[in-house]
């Protein structure tokens, strides 16, 4: 379980993470990191998560972001939030590094399977957008179905496909979560200065996350 000053990074899509409150201290039920976007970074793809709330705030550059197709750029000091079962996405809308911090409720699952995802890409075992092979992303999607589904290909293909895809991908050697991930220290990423926020947080009008 993480704690406070723990650093995570992907070096595929470009995120590097600076824990500030860890599912250590929150037992599982919260997890607060600084999110730093390189220029050109983004999340590995379109998805939602079935039982996880995520709330955005920029505190420094400039964010795109996608909710149920829609198409925004963040503001700093604006806080998104992402109930269950909103499909997202997101990237680095700018040139220069941009800085969001992320909470995540509950957190414990979800750390779970981003150490997982960015173990996975620091072994060169993904492609350009971070996603891996695709036995291997079966057997992932599988581990965390109960955290993250990617919306393509729709979800009944997927789980008609997957069930028959798995047991072969197990055979192959693959698996949905590495303990070597789990344990692995993250010492590469120095924060030039610690971000603050702009001011006070503004949720978004709940209006705004309706789907289309």
């Amino acid at each position: 379980m993480s704690k406070a000053g723990d650093f995570f990074q992907n070096p595929v899509t470009g995120e590097a993470a600076v824990v500030r409150i860890g599912t250590e201290e929150s037992d599982g039920e919260l997890l607060v990191a600084d999110l730093y976007i390189a220029a050109g970074g983004a999340v590995m793809g379109e998805h939602y998560h079935p039982a996880i709330e995520e709330r955005f705030t920029l505190i420094r550059g400039e964010l795109g972001v996608r909710l149920s197709g829609r198409a925004i750029k963040t503001t700093p000091g604006v806080m998104l939030i992402v109930p269950p079962g909103v499909p997202h996405d997101w990237w680095n809308a700018g040139e220069e590094d941009a800085v969001v911090r992320v909470e995540i409720r509950p957190g414990a699952r979800f750390e779970l399977m981003i150490l997982n995802a960015f173990g996975l890409a620091q072994d060169g075992k993904v492609d350009r957008r971070g996603m891996p092979n695709f036995l291997q992303l079966v057997i992932f999607a599988c581990e965390f179905s109960d955290v993250v589904r990617f919306t393509r290909p729709p979800c009944l293909i997927q789980r008609g496909l997957f069930a028959l895809v798995a047991p072969f991908a197990r055979l192959r050697g693959y698996r949905g979560s590495y303990q070597e991930y789990l344990t692995r220290r993250h010492e590469h990423y120095v924060a030039t200065s610690r971000p603050r926020l702009p001011g006070p947080a503004r949720p978004l009008a709940p209006s705004f996350l309706e789907t289309a």
